[in-house]
């Protein structure tokens, strides 16, 4: 959640860094994970990858984060919601459905590729 965080994890050798905020539990007003991303992103420059944990309810989210630097998100929640509501199959529909989301915001974005995205595409 914090530049100097990423900056000094890099320091020690990390490879990549998790913008996290434990789901919020620490603190019911705490910063949104998305709303740090962009800063984060910036500090690490490519020293590292970049990874997105927290608030992906749906593929437009994954897109959202891609487009401020995201490299790749963690989902969270999303899975487990499957899995409560039926098991293995429950995991695998949860994540194919977001899968199915970032194809179709990709596509109404008008970019071929996730990886395209950029803070243009956000308005």
């Amino acid at each position: 959640m914090n530049p100097e965080d990423a900056q000094l994890a890099i320091a020690a050798g990390a490879d990549g860094i998790s913008v996290s905020n434990h789901g919020g539990n620490m603190l019911d007003a705490s910063s949104s994970t998305i709303a740090a991303l962009p800063a984060v992103v910036e500090a690490v420059g490519d020293r590292a990858e970049v990874l997105l944990d927290g608030g992906i309810r749906s593929g437009q989210d994954v897109l959202k984060a891609m487009a401020l630097g995201a490299k790749a998100c963690l989902v969270g929640r999303a899975h487990l919601y499957g899995l409560g509501a039926a098991g293995e199959a429950g995991v695998s529909k949860a994540l194919d459905i977001i899968r199915k989301e970032l194809d179709i915001s990709v596509g109404l974005t008008g970019l071929a590729r996730v990886r395209d995205a950029s803070p243009a595409i956000l308005c």
